[in-house]
């Protein structure tokens, strides 16, 4: 017996950390100490910082995955998977600094695996940080053959004085929204419920403009990474951000809101696109339940005062995100207490 006939081929990982050296270095900065290959990822932090404070965040792609594997769109779960863990972490106005990813699985598939590791590449290049490494397990008996499950880890740095906790937030601040691509990266175990009573494949189209369901569903999460470090640099003070994740604006919002104040949501200043009502059509999903599962096409919130709304505005439309006003803070009328989860004023 050797390690090949147990299922694990070393040769292969070899082979496949060559192919993707290219894709990692390329989204090096100069911080970045060494290049692939060593036991652990070296940079330095960035000049100019007095009291420089580090913020983590970590996240996978949930049960996306399993879609994405079925039809072979690798790449784009790469994306997903800096997208999740970015998103979060530029929620308190730092700079995304270093990504690292863990891959799974029961056989190396090196042209699957190659495609999810650029995608990781192109989601790092889009929001400004390295790839300073990862793990590809290879892990026969333990996961099916051909299939693979991800897990990623962001570091951001931020100055601590400029923070954002949402301690700024007060009664009659704007909240902004800022569009989604599609689902992201949440809702998919409800989705694929759906998908298994439909007869779905992939030329399976739906709405007025017959756009292609499977396609729809696995678009990349949208990276606000970018857009936030513009208006951060145009010194717009931003009192408080949410990524719309897993829960919907219900269970999210609330996360960057001090305690006192409450998000009271217009649910008529948008229109629901039309991939969440063909779901809601579909899998005969009640109201609250779609409110608590999907985005329902709003993907981040900018909390911001009265007096900078048309600046924001401006800036998220020249950066092709068409940011709309969807709500606004007041006064929480719950009594004082441990938090719950989700707010009713905010379900139609």
């Amino acid at each position: 017996m050797d390690y090949k006939s147990a299922g694990v081929d070393v040769v292969a990982g070899r082979d496949f950390i060559d192919r993707i050296r290219s894709s990692v270095e390329a989204t090096h900065l100069s911080g970045v100490i060494g290049g692939l290959g060593g036991f652990g990822g070296v940079i330095r932090l960035p000049k100019g910082l007095s009291n420089p404070v580090l913020v983590a965040g970590t996240d996978g792609v949930g049960t996306k995955l399993e879609l994405a594997q079925e039809y072979q769109a690798h790449h784009g779960v790469g994306i997903d998977l800096v997208a999740m863990c970015v998103n979060d972490v530029i929620t308190s106005a730092a700079q995304p600094l270093f990504f690292l990813d863990y891959i799974a699985t029961g056989a190396l598939g090196p042209e699957a695996m190659a495609e999810v590791v650029e995608g990781i590449a192109e989601g790092c290049k889009m929001s400004g940080c390295s790839l300073l490494g990862g793990e590809t397990a290879e892990m026969p008996g333990f996961y099916p053959k051909g299939r693979y499950d991800l897990a990623g880890f962001c570091v951001a740095v931020a100055e601590e004085s400029e923070l954002i906790d949402g301690r700024d937030i007060q009664q009659g601040d704007q909240i902004i929204a800022l569009p989604s691509s599609g689902l992201h990266s949440n809702g998919f175990s409800l989705v694929r419920k759906i998908l298994s009573t439909n007869e779905i494949d992939a030329n399976t189209v739906f709405g007025d403009q017959k756009l292609p369901l499977i396609k729809s569903l696995l678009k990349p999460t949208t990276l606000y990474g970018q857009l936030v470090k513009q208006l951060l640099m145009n010194k717009i003070p931003l009192h408080g951000m949410a990524h719309i994740t897993g829960g919907g604006l219900p269970e999210n919002l609330p996360r960057c809101l001090p305690k006192g104040l409450q998000a009271v949501v217009e649910s008529t200043s948008w229109e629901r696109p039309e991939l969440f009502r063909w779901l809601q059509e579909r899998g005969q999903i009640p109201e609250a339940d779609l409110w608590n599962t999907f985005n329902l096409g709003v993907g981040f919130c900018l909390v911001v005062s009265m007096e900078v709304v048309d600046s924001v505005l401006e800036i998220c439309n020249e950066n092709g995100l068409d940011g709309w006003i969807v709500g606004h803070v007041d006064q929480s009328l719950k009594q004082a207490g441990p938090p719950v989860r989700g707010i009713p004023s905010l379900i139609p």
